[in-house]
């Protein structure tokens, strides 16, 4: 017991006093300890997926009395966690990936075996401790360190993404049916095709939710995490139509997973996300945005609400005159070309809202070769379906979960492809030497709001 007890302890203080005297020895700016916070987060959500794994593949178990969470003793997870994420990153911030990523695999590789008997390794465990390097220390390292620079910022919101995820379906339902004595059955005993309808309505929320996270990204130029915030207001995209468009996801997901597993636990999650979200985020959210964003958060907030949405979208250009009021986005589409001025003229048919139609023909800078959306912000265009897919978010909230999952990355491009090879491929639109006002001529006009 005293063995036990004393590699437990050292597995847990170790790694905390480690990343201490590495935070009191050098002055820390505020971003270090987010990308610390951030790696440390990672490898949770991580460690015990693999930890599964590995007891059920053999590559190591544990003996130990009292004190686990899915098997694995919460002290040896925690101070696992600590040594890959925030002891790296304090410690080493600067230093090459590879070679930190060398050192402390060395160090996982030569402690692992003297603590015994609190973990028994197997024959092959040296494979789990190649899987738990590639799965938990080295994304968590990407993510920490690609948040400490501000670099690959689809990266860094891709992890997040994958971590939340699994957080949210497997790791915290896990954790509430061990404590609550239920089990996966429920879900594994469906049928396919009850299965599949499931899956199809819980897909619902789940669009709207990666929807506003790519927003966050592509428009704002930041990641859902409170602590890596956009650098500019979003009001598009979900945005235009809810205010808390991930939030009200992820408790429509929770209620959904909740109800599939038959635990009233799961679904109170759902709950304890709606007081945390309607209470401390809001206020904390509230108070940051108004600071940063002024008058334009405050005509924002009092047209859109946080959980339910418009029919109609907010268009900041028609809300928010004076400074740092945006113009009305453009759609650039070919009056020379038959197929796209059909698209062009069924799109103003639906009288969409803060929305230009304008010839391709008349672009200011270059030639296009697909009908191409300009947000009017700086931030890039959209090209082909994504264009079409921004241009119905300005319709309404229908036609707008459309165009939302539309533009969803994979699903964008592979409806691309296909448009492609169905004969909708680029093709070059020379645009005038003469340019004109801000018009198009028929039949493509602009378009204001109805």
């Amino acid at each position: 017991m005293s063995r036990e007890l004393a590699i437990r302890a050292f597995g847990l203080y170790g790694p905390i006093a480690l990343a201490a005297s590495a935070w009191v020895m050098r002055a820390r700016p505020r971003r270090d300890a987010i990308a610390a916070l951030m790696a440390t987060i990672w490898a949770l959500i991580a460690l015990p997926v693999v930890h599964v794994i590995a007891v059920r593949a053999g590559w190591w178990t544990y003996a130990v009395s009292g004190g686990t969470m899915l098997g694995m003793p919460v002290d040896l997870y925690l101070g696992w966690a600590c040594m890959w994420g925030a002891v790296p990153m304090l410690m080493f911030p600067r230093a090459s990936l590879a070679s930190v990523v060398v050192l402390f695999a060395a160090i996982d590789v030569i402690t692992m075996p003297f603590s015994a008997p609190v973990v028994r390794l197997g024959d092959r465990w040296l494979i789990g401790e190649a899987a738990v390097i590639a799965v938990s220390l080295i994304p968590a390292l990407l993510l920490g360190r690609w948040t400490l620079h501000g670099q690959r910022l689809f990266g860094r919101v891709t992890l997040q993404v994958i971590g939340f995820s699994t957080f949210m379906l497997w790791l915290l339902p896990a954790i509430i049916l061990e404590q609550t004595g239920g089990s996966w059955t429920a879900l594994t005993s469906m049928s396919s095709h009850a299965m599949n309808a499931a899956l199809q309505i819980l897909a619902v929320p789940a669009v709207l939710g990666i929807s506003a996270v790519c927003e966050f990204a592509r428009r704002g130029g930041g990641t859902p995490v409170p602590f890596d915030p956009p650098q500019r207001l979003v009001t598009t995209g979900p945005y235009a139509y809810i205010a808390n468009p991930m939030q009200t996801a992820m408790t429509l997901v929770f209620l959904g997973w909740g109800a599939l597993l038959g635990n009233w636990w799961v679904v109170a999650a759902a709950a304890m996300a709606i007081i945390y979200s309607a209470g401390i985020a809001a206020w904390d959210e509230g108070r940051d945005l108004r600071a940063r964003f002024g008058d334009r958060w405050i005509a924002y907030r009092r047209e859109v609400h946080p959980w339910w949405p418009r029919w109609r979208p907010f268009t900041e250009a028609d809300s928010v005159s004076g400074p740092g009021s945006r113009p009305y986005p453009r759609l650039y589409v070919a009056a020379s070309c038959g197929q796209c001025s059909t698209i062009g003229r069924w799109l103003q048919s639906r009288e969409p809202l803060g929305l230009l139609f304008v010839a391709a023909e008349d672009h200011p800078t270059h030639d296009l070769w697909r009908i191409t959306y300009d947000p009017g912000d700086g931030t890039p265009d959209e090209e082909g379906v994504a264009a079409i897919g921004r241009a119905l978010e300005h319709i309404n909230f229908a036609w707008a979960f459309a165009g939302m999952a539309m533009r969803l990355p994979l699903v964008s491009g592979l409806l691309q492809a296909l448009v492609d090879l169905s004969g909708g491929g680029p093709q070059r639109i020379r645009r005038r030497q003469q340019q004109r006002p801000l018009q198009c001529p028929s039949p493509v006009s602009p378009i204001t709001r109805s």
